[in-house]
């Protein structure tokens, strides 16, 4: 359920975008493609887009590269979410988090149960916070892509959206880190 407080004012979120797959390029990245045209679409920077193969030292070196990067806000990924043996995504993921958002992985199976029923069960799909930079590591399919944009990521990076959401929040995530 998603209620706009439209008293506030839209503050755009500065997403890079990072697809995992051993075979896809530009040209034919459909799950990257879908992610990019909804984060435009709802009006926030697309900050960066690469594509890494499916090793984990490789997912993690980008994802660290743009935790690091005071131009990127958030990092949503696409692919390696499965449960073969070169799905190493969520693992990547999982070794730079600081924390781990586990009710993303809750909400999205929810959502995923209302499309594909217990097919949803294969999905790892996972969220966190790094470097005061979130984390999101989606399955590489389209549909789940889009799933998770319009159901759960579209409203927790609107900071209109109540009772709460990311950005409102963002400020605050590396906290730790300053000097006290």
């Amino acid at each position: 359920m998603s209620r706009i407080d439209d008293s506030k004012q839209f503050i755009p979120v500065r997403i890079a975008v990072l697809t995992v797959s051993d075979t896809r390029e530009m040209a034919d990245d459909r799950s990257g493609d879908t992610l990019v045209a909804r984060i435009e679409a709802a009006g926030h920077v697309l900050a960066d887009r690469k594509i890494v193969r499916d090793e984990r030292d490789a997912i993690s070196g980008q994802l660290r590269a743009w935790i690091a990067d005071p131009g990127i806000d958030a990092i949503i990924s696409t692919g390696g979410t499965g449960l073969t043996g070169r799905d190493v995504t969520v693992e990547a993921h999982r070794d730079v988090y600081e924390k781990e958002i586990e009710a993303f992985a809750t909400v999205f199976t929810i959502v995923s149960m209302q499309k594909i029923g217990t097919s949803a069960v294969q999905s790892r799909a996972t969220g966190g916070v790094a470097g005061g930079t979130y984390l999101f590591a989606l399955p590489g399919s389209p549909g789940a892509c889009k799933d998770a944009w319009d159901e759960i990521l579209e409203y927790q990076f609107d900071y209109r959206h109540r009772p709460c959401n990311f950005v409102e929040i963002m400020p605050r995530l590396d906290e730790h880190l300053r000097r006290k």
